[in-house]
């Protein structure tokens, strides 16, 4: 058996020889830690974590990141660029990232570290906030002050969120009632305000303390069907509202899509704020759509999008941005390019897709990397780094009916083109009825796991694929350790997971059957890797994590491109 150890000196001597690499390839910072009261939304930096989660360099290629970061949010400011995005019912949530070259992002931390306390995102009374939570964000820089806002029908309201550091501040929030949906944060003239709505897009000013919509403020609709330039059949109204300001013009973009087609892009123009706006389909290519444009120092234009790409989640494309008579023309021959020519510096941009945004982890620091992210809010008194150290301790703290409403299940991103995660458990404080492991995340969930019956442990493999939970491997777990994996191959959209276990970390045998990997719109998001563990018999039992460790990140030379 593999001395615990021996094996972290050995991912630490790994991680110093990658960080040149690392930092020559992103020239970001590195991803960073979290309090063992949660994760703080602004950390200093520090390194990215073993060798292990760094791939390869390859040319640009879209997409620039294959995992699931939806509904974008992008800014410049001088030579650095921003990001924010959606994770929903996860905390902390509202993810901030930052790039020197558009492709390659790190995480700098996160908006808040709990959205709202109530009984839909702590897992409480049957009731779960999947799908829900927070959704598209909108960041913004003015008057050297950061903002991004979101929108949550869990919490009934808009929040806004601000600091003067983006990458080392504290963010406050401000909410207030009603909820805007898919809003865009805009300065103009002094004033602020919001453009928002489904297919009637409406234009509201806020107090300039973002208590509310402003009493005797601008407040109407500005283009009344947003949808119509791309058809009169249409599935999905417009929405995904983003507003830019360019050369005194403005340009609102939308997604859209029409019955029988994919989703699209649409953009309208206008002189003044409130218009009139001109619109027509700006890009309709494999469905990549939803987002904004973004400058560079050097004046070159991008559209920052995303494409639905199954199980993996919606991923981001970056697509160039040429200008004809004031409308921006987005792609290549209006298609989205498999490969770009980016430089930074005079020399080209490599794209290592993950790296700055995954992690393995030892569990032997004071904080977890920010990576990391709990299913809902975490119950912070029944987790710990500390209780023993070196290892991730998660105790149960009441009986749960399943994965689904566990609380404290600890996730992080799946991606492309295939990703693997192993753990070490040691499960010896499992109590009759307890279930513990390594999951992958969605609605159709699958699982490699022990379970304690009686004075034995069962190593199992269960899969939700159908819908209802099944077992279907079993085998007797002689000792008190395991190691526990998942392999999930994202290829050509087939979207299959394998699970497999080992007595001894060397020796690895197949668990269970092959999981059939299903993006589902109830919990609308990617699936994730899970470390988690519940009681079904009586609280109290706990289990160690020894270390969660990523297998390196796969090269691509082809994006999951679907047929034209």
């Amino acid at each position: 058996m593999k001395s615990k150890k021996r094996v972290k000196a050995c991912a630490r001597r790994r991680s110093l020889l990658c960080v040149p690499a690392v930092i020559a390839l992103s020239y970001g910072l590195l991803a960073c830690g979290a309090e063992r009261a949660g994760h703080q939304t602004s950390a200093h930096s520090e390194t990215l974590n073993s060798a292990a989660s760094v791939p390869e360099p390859v040319a640009t290629r879209n997409p620039i990141i294959w995992a699931d970061v939806p509904d974008m949010s992008v800014i410049r400011v001088d030579d650095s660029y921003y990001m924010s995005s959606t994770t929903m019912h996860m905390n902390p949530g509202l993810p901030i990232m930052k790039s020197r070259d558009l492709v390659n992002w790190t995480l700098l931390g996160y908006a808040y570290d709990t959205l709202v306390d109530n009984a839909q995102m702590n897992l409480e009374g049957g009731k779960n906030a999947y799908g829900k939570g927070s959704w598209a964000s909108s960041l913004r820089y003015h008057d050297g002050q950061f903002y991004v806002s979101t929108f949550s029908a869990t919490s009934g309201k808009t929040h806004v969120y601000t600091t003067d550091d983006i990458e080392q501040g504290d963010w406050h929030e401000t909410a207030f009632e009603p909820v805007l949906h898919d809003h865009s944060l805009f300065f103009d003239d002094g004033r602020v305000f919001m453009v928002y709505g489904s297919n009637e897009i409406r234009l509201v000013e806020l107090e300039s303390d973002f208590s509310g919509i402003k009493t005797d403020g601008i407040n109407q609709v500005i283009i009344a069907d947003a949808s119509k330039v791309a058809g009169d059949d249409i599935l999905l109204p417009a929405e995904g509202s983003q507003l830019h300001k360019i050369d005194g013009r403005y340009y609102l973009m939308n997604i859209t899509w029409p019955r029988n087609g994919m989703r699209t892009v649409v953009i309208h123009r206008a002189d003044q704020l409130t218009g009139p706006y001109e619109g027509r389909v700006a890009l309709q290519h494999q469905g990549i759509a939803q987002g904004g444009l973004i400058d560079t120092p050097e004046g070159d234009w991008y559209a920052m999008l995303f494409g639905d790409r199954g199980a993996v989640g919606r991923i981001p494309y970056l697509v160039p941005v040429t200008w004809d008579n004031g409308w921006p023309v987005l792609g290549r021959d209006r298609m989205v390019p498999a490969t770009i020519d980016l430089t930074l510096g005079g020399k080209p941009v490599g794209n290592t897709n993950v790296a700055g945004m995954v992690a393995s982890d030892e569990f032997d620091q004071s904080r977890l990397p920010l990576a990391w992210q709990w299913n809902h809010n975490p119950d912070r008194d029944h987790w710990s780094l500390s209780d023993r150290p070196g290892y991730l301790r998660l105790t149960n703290s009441r009986v749960d009916t399943g994965l689904l409403q566990t609380r404290n299940t600890l996730t992080q991103r799946t991606f492309g083109p295939e990703s693997t995660a192993e753990v070490r458990l040691d499960l010896s404080a499992m109590r009759v009825g307890d279930v513990a492991g390594l999951a992958l995340l969605q609605k159709h969930y699958g699982y490699v796991g022990v379970v304690r019956e009686a004075g034995e442990r069962f190593i199992v493999m269960v899969s939700a694929e159908e819908g209802t939970p099944r077992e279907l491997g079993r085998v007797r777990l002689p000792g008190d350790v395991v190691y526990l994996k998942a392999h999930a191959g994202f290829r050509e959209l087939k979207d299959t997971a394998h699970f497999s276990y080992s007595l001894d970390g060397e020796e690895w045998r197949p668990m269970g059957a092959p999981l059939r990997m299903t993006y589902t719109l109830p919990h609308f998001m990617g699936y994730r890797f899970g470390l988690f563990s519940f009681a079904t018999g009586e609280p109290g039992g706990h289990v160690d994590f020894d270390y969660f460790r990523l297998k390196k990140p796969v090269s691509f030379t082809r994006g999951p491109a679907l047929p034209r």
